[in-house]
């Protein structure tokens, strides 16, 4: 089994090459190193995972060694054994990352029965629609919603870019979800979600209606989409957003335009240039894809479905009625109570109900 030092190095060669801005015109190649890159990490980070729990062992087997504090003891001898419990099962994960490695690299070259089956991943984009500040506020709970879904479902889920408004939620928040049956589940989510509720700055008691807009594209594979770097605007610029020690300090924000299509997309979520580079460039994969799709579609029935639209009340296919404590699904015309659980992303009823349609 390959040692952390050999993966170590080999991180560190792959950052030097991934900083070298003439690679951006090769932009297979940046995508293949830059896959590589998140796979390592995800072994680093579990080494530095247990190199930090192997440390409060020690500290609590000191605790309890000196026998100076009745008291503290127990409490050492106790998160002691969850301490130990949890090193069996980092450990156990660690080697099984280790066991994998090199799987990443060797992908493309293995046959297609040889690849695990894993369904494909969607990138979701939250905006928010008619309601101001309530909207955002909204756009915000859906968030939330979905990454408990996500977390409900074991699935991964990465942040790739995110406007927050001044008065907290989100003016626009896109996010990526994989590893598991994602597309099969979230597609149905896709179109104007209404909430009806009180606002807390509301004294007079009356329910205000707000709307949030919903995406959901399939996230392309490889072979999907082939994007020619020499048909790409890139500009860095300082990111912004209400706080944060890192905003307006360094050029790390991303924007990138696809000169053909005309789709600007931006990321600022993460503290360097590179990986908000790559979450920008998934982003664009994900709506061209998307476009192509939609202008087939164009010409076969002579018109668009879309699922944004503009976001009007109107233009909804569920609605969260706080004060009723309901949600209903307008495609399928059926209703669910406890919305507070609904929010905290037990979402499976409401998507086997539009499964079984």
């Amino acid at each position: 089994m390959i040692k952390i030092g050999v993966i170590e190095k080999e991180y560190a060669e792959i950052l030097e090459k991934l900083s070298n801005p003439e690679l951006i015109s090769d932009w297979e190649k940046f995508e293949e190193l830059s896959k590589r890159k998140n796979f390592l990490e995800k072994i680093l980070d579990k080494e530095k995972e247990i190199k930090a729990i192997k440390n409060e062992i020690k500290e609590n087997e000191a605790i309890i060694s000196a026998k100076e504090d009745q008291e503290l003891m127990a409490l050492a001898e106790a998160d002691l054994s969850h301490l130990q419990e949890k090193e069996k099962i980092l450990e156990k994960e660690l080697k099984n990352l280790l066991s994998e490695e090199g799987d990443e690299a060797d992908e493309s070259q293995s046959s297609p029965g040889s690849k695990r089956l894993t369904e494909q991943a969607v990138i979701v984009e939250i905006r928010a629609g008619t309601g101001g500040a309530e909207a955002a506020l909204f756009a915000g709970d859906l968030f939330r919603m979905y990454s408990k879904y996500a977390a409900i479902q074991s699935w991964q889920q990465r942040i790739l870019d995110s406007h927050p408004a001044e008065l907290g939620g989100f003016k626009e928040i896109i996010f990526e979800l994989k590893d598991g049956d994602v597309f099969s589940k979230m597609k149905y989510e896709g179109g104007v979600h209404r909430v009806q509720r009180i606002p807390e700055t509301e004294k007079g008691g009356r329910i205000h209606t707000s709307t949030v807009s919903v995406a959901v594209l399939p996230k392309p594979k490889r072979a999907e989409i082939k994007i020619n770097p020499a048909d790409l605007k890139i500009d860095f610029y300082k990111a912004s957003g209400p706080g944060g020690q890192y905003v307006n300090k360094r050029m790390t924000a991303v924007r990138i335009t696809h000169l053909p299509s005309g789709t600007v997309v931006t990321s600022q979520t993460e503290r360097n240039q590179l990986q908000n580079k790559e979450n920008a460039m998934s982003i664009l994969e994900a709506k061209i894809l998307e476009k192509r799709e939609t202008e087939a579609a164009e010409k076969i029935s002579g018109k668009r479905k879309a699922q944004i639209g503009e976001a009007k009340r109107a233009e909804k296919i569920r609605t969260y009625n706080l004060p009723q404590d309901r949600v209903t699904d307008h495609r399928i015309k059926k209703s669910w109570h406890n919305i507070e659980g609904i929010m905290a992303g037990r979402l499976e009823p409401i998507i086997k109900s539009l499964q079984s349609v």
